[in-house]
């Protein structure tokens, strides 16, 4: 893969006015968007610029690392939360009304259902409120710090649920403006109608900006890995369906060519890989941007300010053959107890990125051999599903036998919901037609109907996870392993069944209070079933004798402050936290750059013992091709002993300590001075960096 030395195309054009970074977690989407935002603000400092994280678990501030920022850049970490706080108190006056004009509830059931849905729209509200600044132009340019992958395609869809929303409220003052029309001759458009109408105009100004791929540019961030590839591929074609302009895609910690038998695995591997990305025709017309592995953590402004200078574009080339190299041992330190057998559900929660997946699918397969009398079932809630490529085997919405003993499933939120909805309607449409057959009843029904579209945006994926509850019976299965979302959605996830819970009591109510004249057993009957779905899965989740989360992490600073927010998210929720998993760490090696990233994991790793002193952890060494059912199961060997017989866990927190290494001469391993200050373009690369195995890499020591 040849490359050369060149300007991204979002840094050198002056007239976009929003950039979104996006990609699978744990890819660098933050500090990309990062640098790019300290690199225009210092270009163009006569310009405001806005840099904003709509991730639930943000991370910007940390990649900052508190350093001042230049005058005319601000960043923000948005709080959906306090937008849509503010959007109630000043618009829940006009949502009652508007309610109050169009059906036959009353105040109370009014009040109940517009509090329940409005906190599922928290990331409408901020998406508006984006729309906002830049209709106003408060700020010339904004960089958006997007969340993962399956959560950012929401977001891109927003106008639409935004649209549905809107259409919701109109067909509420549809009856009124019939009514005054028929009885008055005539209707003088009010408040009301101005509020829909200037919130459909925004919906509409910023669906315009995100097509417009002048003023608008999505750039996605990802690894020249397996999984990364297939979910930059949905994301990519995503985005074209929606019309949202896509030039650059950034591959992130690229490989040099070290002597090193880490280095050489990685990258013969990323090598490989990125020959596949050429072979895909998505890839064809955009321009592929390569970025060093860097022997330092990316954080602070001094390294971010450095972040592109590493870069190169990348085009095909001549690709070396796949090297024969000797295997990397799998490794692991301290082992923790595998999880007792009448043990119900397992989370693995974390950072986008840092191998949920692949230890959720290790996990279920050691589960699966060590206890041959048990069903267990693997199952995905993240909406950018991996698992199939994990195990390397197709799967579906219904679970599929994967091995002996397991089964796996990639459940799809959008069309449970779908069809419950859709059921809702048919049966509103068969009732109200079998009371009135001769009676216009066409407001009245658009708006029953319309009451489901004012759910919380999250109910489908919650439902999607209760309806999992229905296969854990004694006819079922007996463990379930859920390979969760990134951090922020989860801990979301997990706070949604009290909103969903309230949303349930308000229908609940409603049938109850018009049970005379509004008669819908199927639906209700459903309802009932999701209600006590949902008490039994938080039951479970808050008993440590049935159920357990594992954190996963990598060793990095920013992901010690995310997994700090997961522990005590959990602990708020009362979820247990059975151990954490430190994963992907780099063993001490003989060349420059794993030193010093060993070093440095080492000193994060005694920070996260520091952190959590009551929780175990597991330290896992970078491993070869982890894909499919025999390398999962050998790793699932290595990550647990089994239990004793309390179940409990007698490993302690595990530092990093070094491995075998080379020795030089006198019997000691040449140290590499590096520090803080060593500056990230000591790697420097030839302009054939890329090219039938990536030049050799020139290491300056500090």
């Amino acid at each position: 893969m040849a490359g050369a030395s060149g300007r991204l195309s979002f840094l050198t054009e002056v007239n976009r006015q929003l950039l979104l970074f996006g990609g699978k977690g744990g890819v660098g989407k933050t500090t990309a968007s990062a640098a790019t935002a300290l690199d225009l603000a210092s270009r163009h400092s006569q310009s405001s610029l806005l840099l904003v994280s709509t991730d639930p678990a943000h991370s910007l501030q940390d990649s900052f690392a508190g350093s001042t920022l230049p005058p005319n850049l601000k960043v923000l970490e948005l709080d959906a939360q306090a937008q849509l706080k503010a959007f109630q108190e000043k618009n829940k006056h006009r949502l009652m009304e508007i309610a109050s004009r169009g059906t036959f509830l009353d105040e109370e059931d009014i009040n109940r259902f517009l509090e329940l849905s409005l906190p599922g729209m928290d990331e409408i509200i901020a998406f508006l409120e984006i729309s906002r600044w830049i209709k106003q132009g408060v700020y010339d340019r904004i960089i958006m710090d997007t969340a993962p992958t399956g959560h950012t395609l929401r977001l891109m869809e927003m106008p639409a649920m935004i649209q549905t929303w809107l259409e919701a409220l109109d067909a509420l003052l549809a009856k009124h403006r019939y009514m005054k029309m028929l009885f008055r001759g005539t209707y003088q458009r009010d408040d009301l109608d101005h509020f829909i109408e200037g919130l459909a105009a925004s919906v509409k100004e910023m669906e315009k900006l995100l097509t417009d791929h002048q003023r608008c540019r999505f750039v996605p961030v990802m690894l020249a890995e397996a999984l990364c590839i297939e979910e930059t591929l949905d994301l990519i074609r995503e985005l074209e369906h929606l019309g949202i302009g896509v030039a650059d895609v950034v591959i992130n910690r690229l490989y040099p060519k070290n002597t090193c038998l880490l280095c050489r695995h990685i990258r013969s591997r990323q090598v490989q890989e990125l020959a596949r990305i050429f072979s895909e025709t998505v890839f064809s017309d955009l321009h592929l941007w390569g970025i060093p592995m860097y022997p330092l953590e990316i954080r602070g402004q001094k390294s971010l300010r450095s972040f592109w200078n590493g870069l190169r574009e990348i085009v095909p080339s001549p690709v070396e053959g796949r090297l024969s190299l000797p295997p990397i041992t799998p490794r692991v330190t301290g082992p923790i107890p595998l999880p007792l057998p009448d043990t119900a559900m397992l989370v693995f929660a974390g950072k986008g990125g840092v191998g949920k997946t692949t230890l959720a699918c290790a996990t279920a397969l050691r589960l699966a051999e060590t206890y041959p009398g048990k069903r267990i079932l693997l199952f995905s809630a993240d909406p950018a599903h991996s698992l199939a490529d994990c195990l390397n085997m197709p799967l579906g919405p219904r679970p599929k036998q994967a091995a002996p003993g397991l089964w796996a499933m990639e459940m799809d939120a959008k069309a449970d919901f779908a069809a419950l909805r859709n059921q809702y309607r048919n049966e509103l449409a068969q009732f109200l037609s079998r009371l009135m057959p001769n009676l216009d009843l066409t407001f009245d029904r658009e708006v029953m109907e319309r009451i489901m579209d004012l759910s919380p945006p999250g109910i489908d994926e919650i439902m999607a996870m209760v309806a999992v509850m229905n296969f854990l019976t004694p006819e079922g299965y007996d463990i379930l392993v859920l390979d969760a979302a990134p951090t922020g959605h989860l801990i979301r996830l997990l706070e949604l069944p009290e909103i969903i819970e309230g949303w349930l009591k308000a229908f609940f109510s409603i049938f109850l209070k018009y049970r005379k004249i509004f008669r819908l057993p199927a639906i209700s009957g459903r309802l009932v079933r999701l209600s006590k779905d949902l008490k039994r899965l938080r039951m479970i989740l808050r008993d440590p004798s049935q159920a357990a989360l594992y954190g996963v992490s990598i060793l990095t600073e920013m992901s010690l402050a995310e997994t700090t927010d997961l522990v005590a998210a959990c602990r708020r929720l009362e979820l247990p936290v059975l151990g954490l998993f430190l994963n992907l760490a780099t063993p001490e090696g003989p060349d420059l750059l794993c030193r010093s990233l060993f070093r440095r994991e080492s000193a994060v790793a005694d920070r996260f013992a520091l952190a959590f002193p009551g929780i175990s952890q597991t330290v896992v060494y970078w491993q070869s091709d982890l894909r499919g059912i025999e390398n999962l199961n050998a790793l699932g060997q290595l990550l647990y002993h089994p239990s004793d017989k309390d179940g409990l866990a007698k490993s302690r927190p595990t530092r990093l300590r070094p491995g075998p290494s080379r020795a030089g001469a006198g019997g000691k391993l040449e140290r590499a001075k590096l520090d803080e200050n060593t500056e990230l373009t000591r790697i420097e690369y030839g302009t054939d960096l890329f090219k039938s195995g990536m030049t050799e890499s020139k290491v300056q020591s500090g």
